[in-house]
């Protein structure tokens, strides 16, 4: 079953983000995500959303979702974009 992972994310060191962007493709790549959205100023329609980067990435399954960010190499560049960024991050799994 497809599942999403929603990041939303403030980011308080731009060249520490970019870093980040930068190493991204090259780890993302050997996993089976495809990004489906990303937005520096989504619209809000209810409530509050304080944060400026919104990115959702569909995987075929939460497991391959989460050979990903359990990577190494993926640690090694999540702590790149921690020191840079805060972010909430959760995977929701799809209805098919």
């Amino acid at each position: 079953m497809a599942c999403y992972l929603i990041a939303q994310i403030n980011v308080h060191d731009k060249e520490g983000y970019q870093r980040y962007l930068d190493g991204f493709d090259e780890v993302f790549r050997n996993y089976k995500g495809i990004i489906m959205a990303t937005d520096n100023d989504p619209t809000v329609l209810e409530g509050e959303w304080p944060y400026i980067r919104t990115v959702l990435i569909r995987f075929p399954d939460a497991d391959e979702a989460r050979r990903w960010y359990e990577s190494p190499e993926y640690k090694r560049l999540a702590e790149v974009r921690r020191a840079a960024s805060d972010s909430n991050i959760v995977l929701a799994r799809g209805m098919k």
